[in-house]
């Protein structure tokens, strides 16, 4: 059962904590974190790119000339995709891009990428972000107090928090999110995951 520090929002350790092996101490499967990075940046896609079919370009109703007897290729047609201001072959059409995973694969996918964290050490465990107010330097303050103030850092709250989320909005590469918006990705990119003793406890009552 791995053991991390508990440390206050001024860096200051205050405990320690045991996390559940079958969350954060799982056999890493590499396969299964590409595919579901693959689906959520799949899924991200807008898939809205479209062109017209001959069918569908406006003009061209009547056959430009007779068939014989001009000396010039047979057509139907000024809209074919022959002709400039046709009709596209084979052009995109609006479709979704969605893949979709079983509910085990996408669980095993977050527990490797936390374990991927705790066996980097860039996963931190604080008591609680006691913020009175929204304030972007409180919020600088505590991730310089983890050197992560120049970094991408994923902060999973046990449940939303106004003050929190508008403290970090400000700032690039953070990002604020409870237990069950915690994707792949978001761990994957972040160079830092910081979460509350009570999100690690949601956490592990949802993926266990």
């Amino acid at each position: 059962m791995p053991e991390l520090a508990l440390y206050s929002v001024d860096g200051q350790k205050s405990g320690n904590l045991d996390l559940r092996d079958e969350v954060f101490s799982v056999e890493v499967n590499e396969h299964v974190l590409h595919e579901a990075v693959v689906a959520q940046l799949a899924a991200k896609r807008v898939g809205s790119a479209k062109t017209k079919t001959r069918g569908e370009v406006a003009g061209g109703g009547r056959k430009p000339w007779r068939q014989k007897g001009t000396g010039r290729a047979r057509h139907g047609s000024i809209r074919s995709p022959l002709w400039v201001g046709g009709g596209t072959t084979f052009g995109p059409q609006p479709r979704k891009y969605n893949k979709k995973l079983p509910k085990k694969v996408k669980k095993l996918a977050v527990k490797s990428a936390l374990t991927l964290k705790v066996e980097e050490g860039n996963l931190v465990v604080i008591d609680n972000f006691n913020f009175a107010a929204p304030k972007t330097k409180e919020m600088v303050s505590v991730l310089k107090s983890f050197d992560a103030a120049d970094s991408k850092v994923l902060i999973v709250l046990s449940e939303k928090n106004d003050n929190v989320y508008k403290s970090a909005r400000n700032l690039p590469g953070v990002r604020v999110v409870t237990p069950t918006k915690v994707t792949v990705y978001d761990v994957l990119n972040s160079n830092k995951v910081i979460m509350t003793k009570d999100a690690v406890a949601k956490v592990e009552e949802v993926l266990a």
